[in-house]
């Protein structure tokens, strides 16, 4: 579920020089997709709204990473760049999250929304279970462990009370924590994450990599739709000539209808006429790539690629064989993936049923989407 009150505040302001690579480690590559790229598809379609504060001179890195996302110019201290991305907050709660953290799971989102919604601010945290110790070359002393976590990010807060906050705090702080505890938050700890570590050293990309969860997605999709007037029908994009045509509001592709709704399916997003609404006047008559473009888009915007398409139009006729080629391309061309990642074939029902008896066509289509 959309949480529509709360944006996601990623602070990318950095410089990383720690991490090398010759540019800011929120931009740098991790299996074939920057940094922060992959921070900010965690938090698509979760939160209302994503702000990204960034470096001025990291736009053009910026914009090509994360393109369409908003975009703050920082501060020269973090505490500076967390103020700047504030004041374009507009909902009532917000989460403060760390560029280099691309491994921050929607588990950990959810608990920290889930406890701000009881209290100022939450946070989560790992216990520490190691022995601690004091020293330098040699050991000097023990120290307690108990009480004590690891903190991570995001750090949720009132939108409200952490701006206050940050304009009263004096100084620079370890994290967003500290400053709500300056200013009397009180601020709840949710369980945290392994994965959701933070890039520092060369070495971590290794670590982050293999920490990266393939998220494997299916969904499927069914329509039909009656014969009725008209010379011609459009299928999977194609105009297939036909002493009939398909009635429905927008352009009845019943192909492209079900492939949108399988893509909608696997993101568990409704189907057409939730995004669609038949109702609504200006989707009359509207090309169908309109619908399947918008799904294609959703996926993308929630870090998903389609790996495949597979959809089974049924019906005696009009015959598909001799538009399938053309009809693979085109769906291929609106969901942006090379043609061998799509299918498009035929069947019929032996004669059987409304398919049958020709009074219209089905389709059936199976989409996987992979994040990871």
């Amino acid at each position: 579920m959309t949480r529509t009150d709360a944006t996601a505040l990623i602070v990318a302001a950095g410089r990383g020089q720690r991490a090398g690579g010759g540019i800011p480690k929120q931009y740098r590559d991790l299996a074939g997709r920057p940094v922060l790229a992959r921070t900010v598809e965690a938090f698509a379609g979760r939160v209302g709204a994503i702000v990204v504060v960034i470096h001025p001179d990291d736009r053009d890195l910026a914009m090509a990473a994360i393109p369409g996302v908003h975009l703050i110019d920082g501060g020269a201290t973090r505490a500076a760049s967390v103020r700047a991305g504030l004041a374009a907050v507009e909902t009532t709660k917000v989460l403060i999250h760390d560029a280099a953290r691309p491994g921050v799971t929607g588990a950990i989102i959810d608990r920290v929304l889930d406890a701000l919604d009881h209290g100022d601010g939450a946070a989560p945290a790992l216990a520490v279970t190691d022995a601690l110790w004091s020293g330098s070359v040699r050991v000097e002393g023990l120290a307690d462990r108990r009480g004590l976590w690891r903190a991570q990010t995001p750090q949720g807060f009132d939108t409200a009370l952490i701006r206050a906050a940050h304009d009263a705090f004096d100084g620079e702080a370890a994290d967003d924590v500290e400053v709500a505890l300056a200013a009397g938050l009180d601020v709840a700890i949710v369980a945290g994450d392994e994965a959701n570590m933070k890039i520092t050293a060369p070495e971590d990309f290794a670590r982050a990599a293999k920490g990266l969860e393939m998220d494997i997605r299916v969904g499927n999709g069914f329509d039909v739709h009656r014969f009725g007037p008209g010379d011609h029908v459009v299928l999977c994009g194609v105009k297939v000539p036909h002493g009939r045509g398909l009635q429905g509001h927008s352009d009845a592709d019943v192909g492209l209808h079900t492939i949108t709704d399988a893509i909608y399916g696997a993101l568990a997003e409704g189907d057409i006429g939730t995004h669609f609404p038949p109702s609504e006047a200006e989707w009359k008559g509207m090309d169908s790539a309109v619908f399947l473009d918008h799904a294609a888009n959703l996926a993308r915007t929630r870090g998903y690629a389609i790996s495949n398409v597979d959809a089974t139009l049924i019906c005696e006729f009009p015959k598909i064989g001799p538009h399938a080629q053309a009809m693979r391309g085109r769906v291929a061309e609106i969901i942006g993936v090379e043609v061998g990642r799509v299918s498009v074939k035929a069947t019929t029902t032996e004669r059987l049923g409304f398919a049958g008896r020709g009074e219209g066509i089905a389709c059936l289509a199976t989409v996987t989407l992979v994040r990871g």
